[in-house]
């Protein structure tokens, strides 16, 4: 691959593992000493670049696709020979290969996509190509090509080009393509399994699952003690609408929130570091956010937690340090032209992404305006 590439999977593999995310890691990066030729945004402009590789490290590279390459082929003896192999070598605890371990197997596949998504949402990330080649049957973040983190919160936003169009992969729609390509496993098993009804139930769970730790996921970052629907679901949905009436740049509102405590008198103001244009806040902004600020302290009250001790917990969910692409980029600029100090000194900001680190405040502001539009600053390619 070419060393810009390589540096944006290395540097967010392991952004990624000490935020809590689950996630393939990159155990070595060097540099081959050879040009490689690529294109970075399709336009008929090619240019030389450094070569490099990147060794990763994950218990296997088994993938959604890797099932339905073979199913498409109708090739049932071994598709029933990967099956086999991968529940005996990576999950032998589900027991030996049969239809009801297959079930039990596709259930955990189903768990562990969950959960990484989850992890997504939570800290920010856009995937960009959720295509099934790119889902680990281990629930593993892979392939890091055209990623990115929210800057501004927009449930519609995607850091891939070639996805500016559709915005399937937008940060929104993650849990829904997650199912998506489930459904597609599904499809590609159901010549082993034949049981349609078994295969739906998974599925079926998989979203009652996902929207009840979503809630709970999101209570976390609002630290509150436990979700209740009836109760707390208007409060998020005020929030989140509120969010998008400005650009708001997500992991500083969350992480800011923290201060936020409703026994003392406290003006808005103290998330204004999370406004890209301060400016854009206008009165009837400022009055939809003091009411919910009013309603948040009043559901912070009923679970009746210390203030010290609640923030503690959200500054164990909300990371004040994320791999923003500008950040990557002007590490990889740098290296480029031999010098990899910034990416030495980003993976020690980024191994301790929910700390303070005050020397290191910098790596925790908004992206600045020079970055809204520069290349590798927002959007990418899939050979970014």
């Amino acid at each position: 691959a070419v060393l810009r590439s390589s540096l944006r999977e290395f540097l967010c593999s392991e952004a990624m593992f000490h935020l809590g995310v689950p996630t393939t890691r990159a155990l070595s990066l060097i540099t081959t000493g050879e040009l490689v030729e690529r294109d970075m945004f399709y336009s008929g402009n090619p240019q030389d670049e450094p070569g490099a590789v990147v060794c990763r490290v994950s218990p296997s590279f088994i993938r959604f696709g890797s099932f339905e390459i073979i199913a498409a082929q109708d090739n049932m003896e071994l598709l029933k020979d990967l099956l086999d192999y991968t529940i005996r070598t990576h999950f032998p605890d589900l027991g030996e290969p049969s239809i009801p371990t297959y079930l039990r197997w596709f259930e955990q596949v189903c768990r562990a996509t969950s959960e990484m998504i989850l992890h997504w949402m939570r800290v920010g990330f856009v995937h960009g190509v959720m295509n099934t080649d790119n889902m680990s049957v281990h629930g593993l973040t892979i392939d890091y090509g055209p990623y990115g983190w929210l800057e501004g919160y927009d449930p519609k936003w995607t850091p891939n080009t070639t996805d500016a169009q559709g915005r399937r992969y937008a940060f929104g729609n993650q849990p829904y393509i997650g199912y998506w390509n489930l459904v597609q496993l599904a499809n590609a098993l159901f010549p082993l399994i034949k049981e349609k009804e078994g295969l739906e139930e998974v599925l079926a769970d998989y979203n009652r699952q996902f929207t009840y730790k979503f809630g709970q996921m999101m209570a976390d970052k609002l630290g509150l003690d436990l979700f209740e629907s009836k109760r707390d679901q208007p409060l998020l949905d005020e929030l989140v609408a509120i969010l998008q009436l400005v650009e708001t740049d997500m992991t500083i509102f969350f992480r800011q929130l923290a201060l936020f405590n409703p026994g003392e008198e406290m003006a808005a103001d103290f998330l204004a570091e999370a406004y890209y244009d301060p400016a854009s806040r206008d009165q009837e902004y400022n009055t939809r956010l003091a009411d919910w600020l009013e309603l948040y302290g009043q559901r912070l009250a009923m679970d009746g937690e210390e203030y010290d001790l609640r923030k503690k917990r959200m500054d164990r969910v909300n990371p004040k340090y994320v791999l923003r692409n500008y950040l990557a980029q002007v590490a990889i600029d740098k290296a480029q032209e031999g010098d990899f100090g910034e990416v030495n000194t980003l993976l020690d900001v980024m191994r301790h992404p929910y700390d303070e680190q005050p020397e290191y405040q910098k790596y925790a502001e908004k992206r600045p305006e020079w970055a809204r539009n520069k290349a590798g600053c927002s959007m990418l390619s899939c050979s970014s």
